[in-house]
């Protein structure tokens, strides 16, 4: 796949990441809706539905391209995670995604069990070679998901902080950084959100020296904003910005909430 393709993924696994929502002592039903964008020109959009009961949470979420087959490969994706909300974080117990690039497709199923993964399935399995950097038993302890692994729970550091991220065949950080405060204001929501610097640092699963790699590795202006959604007392993200040579891809909630 080439670099044009490899950001398209990465943005993709972005709007994923950035579909959960209100956590509550009752049951919450959350629909949440994303544009993504390159330069300004619709590319995908993505929707989710979310559910907390207590402690025990699921969501469900699905994507699909919008056109610019010249720089994307044509994609449609779906997702579903479901686990325990946890004082500091959401843990998942279990991930899946199922997408399609092009004429290509794979199915990813991740098992969780206290934040260590006990089981990864990948369908079908991706040819390594010779330079591939391996996901070893260490790189799968005290991991996030990339879906619920970005909702944080207030009264926790949004950023600085580093999240451990295993989707199911990469094991990578994400190092957020403070930037301060922007407004932002869409359907459901409008007032203050936190703005996070993003570095992408890859640790496993992946080709040594790959070049999409590497380019998203040397990349500091990336940038995620969190608002709170007050009812669930927690900040998911609403705003995300990804520099490209083609132009910046964004990935902007236009529903946050009922």
């Amino acid at each position: 796949m080439n670099k044009q393709g490899w950001i398209a993924g990465a943005v993709a696994s972005l709007a994923l990441m950035a579909g959960a929502a209100p956590v509550s002592a009752e049951e919450i039903l959350h629909r949440t809706e994303y544009s993504i964008r390159l330069s300004g020109l619709p590319v995908a959009t993505a929707s989710f539905r979310s559910a907390f009961d207590g402690r025990r949470y699921s969501i469900s979420g699905s994507m699909s391209s919008a056109g610019l087959a010249d720089i994307f490969a044509r994609t449609k994706g779906t997702t579903t995670v479901s686990g325990i909300v946890s004082r500091d974080r959401l843990r998942a117990t279990s991930y899946s995604v199922n997408y399609q690039s092009g004429k290509r497709g794979r199915a990813i199923d991740v098992t969780f069990r206290n934040g260590n993964v006990v089981n990864a399935s990948m369908v079908p399995p991706r040819k390594k070679p010779d330079n591939w950097v391996p996901v070893s038993t260490a790189d799968m302890r005290s991991v996030l998901d990339p879906i619920s692994g970005l909702i944080i729970p207030a009264g926790n550091r949004i950023c600085p902080k580093t999240l451990p991220i295993f989707d199911g065949e990469s094991r990578l950080d994400l190092r957020l950084t403070s930037k301060g405060t922007r407004s932002y204001t869409t359907k459901g929501f409008a007032g203050e959100v936190t703005v996070c610097g993003i570095r992408f640092i890859p640790k496993s699963g992946y080709r040594k020296g790959r070049e999409d790699v590497e380019y998203l590795r040397r990349l500091s202006t990336m940038e995620i904003w969190f608002a709170k959604a007050e009812a669930a007392n927690v900040y998911a993200p609403v705003y995300v910005k990804i520099p490209t040579k083609l132009g910046p891809v964004t990935v902007s909630a236009t529903r946050f909430g009922d």
